[in-house]
């Protein structure tokens, strides 16, 4: 993937996060979380692109906790086992955000005193040769302090489970991470290779910021988009999800 442009002249590292979803026709699933240039909103993104008819046949639906995925033609949805999940859940001011089930592993053992590092160890990448794609994950705490991990396997011996985890103990002025589950497209498809990156978020409105994300995002290939602002003195929450399929 070809490196973008420096958005900032203090940091070479920090991208454009429209940059990142324009310059990669099929990153698979993204989450970013991070903080507006004022530090008064926190800010969370997840994504989803599919490829075959099966994987985008989704909608993002909001429920009480989050958001959950659904089938948006019951009829052809021909196995739901590793796409139809809760990608965001909230635990007692906490946000959780993956691609996967483990969304609610990472909530079960947080209600059980335990951390999501302890929820994850109990987790792998998914089953799905020659992919096994990987599971990406964010917590965000009530400080505004998050964590973002990735589970996936290894070239060599694809049923050894790499485990790593990102701890940032607070949140950034105008500073977010991306994580995201593929390189680029391929057959197989290479798996995220890194650290989260960097990338500079706006403070823009939110109706406006999903607006711009859905735009660069690839028109062939994206599914759905979920976009969610945390005010950081209240905790009040303003969401915007945006489907290819609508009714």
């Amino acid at each position: 993937m070809a490196e973008n442009t420096m958005f900032v002249s203090d940091n070479a590292n920090v991208f454009r996060f429209t940059d990142e979803l324009q310059s990669n026709a099929y990153p698979g699933r993204g989450l970013m979380v991070g903080c507006t240039p004022n530090a008064d909103t926190y800010v969370m993104v997840y994504f989803i692109m599919g490829r075959s008819e099966n994987s985008r046949n989704r909608v993002f639906v909001e429920t009480e906790d989050g958001i959950r995925t659904e089938a948006f033609d019951p009829a052809k949805c021909s196995d739901p086992s590793l796409i139809i999940y809760h990608p965001v859940r909230t635990y007692n001011g906490h946000t959780i955000i993956t691609n996967g089930d483990q969304t609610d592993t990472i909530r079960d053992a947080m209600a059980e005193g335990k951390s999501y590092i302890d929820a994850l160890r109990t987790r792998r990448f998914e089953p799905d040769a020659p992919n096994f794609t990987s599971r990406i994950s964010a917590v965000h705490n009530p400080d505004g302090s998050y964590a973002l991990s990735i589970l996936k396997h290894f070239h060599s011996d694809p049923d050894a489970c790499k485990r790593y985890f990102f701890e940032y103990d607070k949140p950034v002025k105008g500073r977010g991470h991306y994580i995201h589950t593929y390189m680029c497209d391929g057959d197989p498809l290479p798996f995220f290779r890194g650290e989260p990156k960097c990338v500079h978020v706006q403070d823009i409105p939110i109706e406006k910021y999903a607006e711009y994300l859905w735009d660069a995002m690839n028109p062939w290939n994206k599914i759905s988009l979920f976009v969610r602002y945390v005010d950081a003195k209240t905790g009040e929450t303003q969401t915007v999800i945006k489907n290819k399929h609508t009714k």
